[in-house]
């Protein structure tokens, strides 16, 4: 039998087949005053999350609440984010990304202007929830770059760079917030130093008025306020059930059933969603093969980017002579520890569109939360000087970085049109329920098994910390392995990929 003969291949083709399998390299060009602007207020975000670190303390003698109680100031912004995003991210999909950041940055302003004038603690508190606002800016920024580079050659990448560039400057934010926050406290009074993060938001709603121009198509529609209202109940059970679980622990039947009746509450959300013409989120995204991965990366990345920052801090401060076990190290060198895990976020920030370029989105995602998984569980064996704190650390920053910036450019450039804003959105609340979980699960690790001096003291039990790091590094490894099974040509041009007529 003779071979079949194989047509001769054309230089042109060999060379559209070259350029397919590695994308041109892309500037943002017009886009990059827009993307200025927006990392401005990234930048904004960074100081508010980063500012008031270190004077939690002062904050509460100033509500003269006890040093526990700061927890809840928390848990209630984690909670109010979680309610929020997808709502403002369905908003801006129907009526403009600008005027919902320019919405959620007013209301992110006049909570933070109120919180120098109070010193009571409901009234802080309500402020302190709704200042948490400013977690929808990414989400929408994300998808207003995607919505005027979707029918630009090379869109997905220039998303990519943008939401790198974006993610470099909220990082640079934070490590400015926590150094200014920590400077100030030490030399003025609180209620001066509370003035300066608002007075930066406000700047903020004028770089967004006048710098950002709206997205180029909207959907308009009607907002499905009954999805809303079964998500809202469902997530404000689930979260407030895990707070329970937190403060009178696993035993306690109470919480679990709380937890127990948000998650019930979630059917009857998914069965109307399914039957609404235009839901408030599209569930069947969940179930698509290039989306599905992306959110439950997200949820899992959560884990140990918000879940695991507090006990990385307190092992660190925690006194080896008097506990067995910590580094016992000052205030100012446990921030110079978060510091370079946050120098480390930038560089796979910036980082992630390079390696984007030269392998693929997919597999950048594959390598940054590989790059998680190992940072944390080289603290296993490693966590016995400063040196091997800081290097697991950076590891870890590098591909929480890279991640940070990925997964809301990767969801926006895999999710159908109407839903360009929502999916973005979506891996912001998936990734704080998976920060809520991970604060509750390692909040009751840290009080268990302890021994010793630990047992009439304040710190966590060594048992604990493994167990902090042992789930973060095998979630971070899980979500690595669950990557592998997108689609290969996933967070690319579909028009670059289309073949060729």
């Amino acid at each position: 039998m003779s071979a079949t003969p194989q047509p001769p291949v054309h230089p042109a083709a060999s060379t559209t087949q070259a350029q397919r399998a590695r994308p041109p390299r892309v500037t943002l060009g017009p886009l990059a005053a827009v993307v200025g602007f927006l990392a401005f207020v990234e930048f904004t975000s960074g100081i508010l999350q980063g500012y008031y670190t270190p004077m939690l303390s002062d904050i509460a003698r100033h509500l003269n609440i006890h040093d526990a109680d700061v927890n809840w100031l928390e848990g209630t912004q984690l909670m109010l984010s979680a309610l929020v995003v997808p709502a403002f991210a369905k908003l801006g999909d129907m009526f403009g990304h600008k005027r919902m950041l320019l919405w959620s940055t007013a209301l992110t302003a006049l909570a933070s202007l109120a919180l120098p004038f109070t010193d009571n603690f409901t009234v802080f508190l309500v402020a302190w929830a709704l200042q948490g606002f400013y977690v929808v800016w990414l989400p929408l920024e994300i998808a207003l770059v995607w919505s005027r580079t979707r029918r630009r050659e090379g869109g997905s990448l220039l998303t990519a760079k943008a939401a790198g560039l974006l993610v470099a400057a909220l990082e640079l934010g934070a490590i400015t917030g926590a150094l200014l926050g920590g400077q100030l406290i030490d030399t003025l009074p609180l209620q001066v130093v509370l003035l300066v993060p608002a007075l930066c938001v406000v700047a903020c709603f004028f770089v967004i008025r006048f710098g950002v121009q709206e997205s180029p198509e909207l959907n308009g529609g009607k907002l499905d306020l009954v999805g809303l209202s079964l998500v809202s109940i469902a997530l404000i059970g689930f979260t407030g059930g895990l707070s329970l679980l937190r403060l009178n622990g696993p035993a306690d039947p109470l919480a679990w059933a709380v937890v127990a009746l948000g998650l019930a509450l979630l059917v009857p959300f998914v069965w109307f969603e399914l039957r609404h013409p235009d839901p408030l989120i599209d569930v069947r995204m969940f179930r698509d093969p290039a989306l599905a991965p992306v959110f439950l990366t997200a949820g899992l990345f959560g884990v140990s980017v918000l879940g695991a920052q507090a006990p990385l801090s307190t092992f660190a401060r925690t006194d080896p002579e008097v506990y067995g076990y910590g580094l016992g190290t000052t205030g100012f060198a446990t921030s110079l520890i978060i510091g370079l895990y946050l120098i480390g976020m930038v560089a796979g920030a910036l980082l992630f569109p390079r390696f984007s370029r030269l392998v693929t989105p997919r597999v950048t995602l594959i390598g940054a939360a590989a790059l998680v998984g190992i940072g944390y569980l080289l603290f296993l064996p490693f966590h016995d000087t400063y040196a091997q704190l800081v290097t697991n650390m950076i590891i870890a920053g590098i591909g929480s970085g890279a991640l940070v910036a990925a997964l809301p450019a990767a969801a926006a450039s895999a999710a159908p049109r109407p839903q360009t804003g929502v999916a973005p959105g979506l891996t912001n609340s998936v990734k704080t329920v998976g920060g809520a979980i991970a604060s509750a699960v390692f909040g009751i690790a840290l009080m268990q098994g302890a021994t010793g001096a630990a047992v009439d003291g304040t710190a966590g039990s060594l048992a604990g910390y493994v167990t902090v790091w042992t789930v973060c590094g095998v979630t971070a490894l899980v979500a690595a392995s669950l990557l592998l099974f997108v689609p290969r040509t996933a967070f690319q041009d579909r028009v670059s990929l289309a073949p060729p007529h």
